[in-house]
């Protein structure tokens, strides 16, 4: 079982390196806390790959990941459009803030789940199984999944410090998008690069998209500190 662990570990790590998994975490971490992103992503993984080695230890038989990819991408593009619309919670509210909390490790939870399902990482651990000890291929896999997801949310928690929210905020929503038109057109089209190009096509429209209003909103804060200065009391 060690040895399984240990093997598992290794490649699912290097699996994880560059994979749209980091991206992903990175994006959460921009938003949310760091313990509330690697929460959910410990939780989503276990269960994942609960399912990787059962189907692999007991089926030997793949998911219909084709309809999960395109469900997963729906949830994206909802994501994205949440973090446009932003928390309308109040957080001077303990009992407020505290559900914002619990709403976010469910969003993480949940699009890992489903963004994992069918990833190549999943297909590396039915592997994996079908050859060694399962409960070792289990455990190896998670914490090799969520010691490279945690190298993600490092970067996203260091980088939440010092952008400005507005950044964050267009940034977070426009990689959730491109996640988003990624899993629906692999789901539609697998195996050929229409996602791809799509994803990349998404990801330059909102940079910029991004870019033209950073450039805008300083004009607009001063417009309105002008019509303050000219209104009268």
């Amino acid at each position: 079982m060690f040895a399984a662990l240990l093997l598992s570990f290794g490649v699912i790590f290097v699996a994880e390196l560059g994979d749209k998994s980091q991206l992903m975490a990175m994006t959460f971490a921009l938003k949310y806390r760091w313990w509330v992103v690697i929460g959910g992503i410990t939780v989503a993984t276990t269960l994942v790959h609960l399912v990787s080695v059962a189907v692999g230890h007991y089926l030997g038989v793949a998911l219909p990941t084709h309809l999960i990819g395109i469900v997963g991408g729906i949830a994206f593009l909802v994501f994205g459009l949440w973090t446009l619309r932003g928390d309308s919670l109040d957080d001077d509210e303990a009992s407020k803030a505290d559900r914002v909390t619990k709403s976010a490790f469910i969003a993480v939870a949940s699009a890992f789940f489903l963004a994992e399902l069918g990833d190549k990482t999943m297909l590396a651990t039915v592997t994996l199984a079908s050859d060694n000890d399962w409960v070792g291929v289990w455990i190896g896999s998670t914490l090799g999944m969520v010691a490279a997801d945690a190298l993600a949310i490092i970067v996203g928690a260091t980088l939440g410090k010092h952008l400005p929210e507005r950044l964050i905020t267009l940034g977070a929503a426009t990689l959730f998008f491109v996640f988003g038109v990624w899993l629906i057109l692999e789901g539609v089209f697998p195996g050929s690069p229409v996602g791809l190009i799509a994803a990349a096509v998404v990801l330059v429209a909102g940079i910029a998209l991004t870019t033209w209003r950073l450039r805008r909103s300083p004009q607009e804060d001063r417009r309105s500190d002008d019509e303050a200065i000219a209104s009268p009391r």
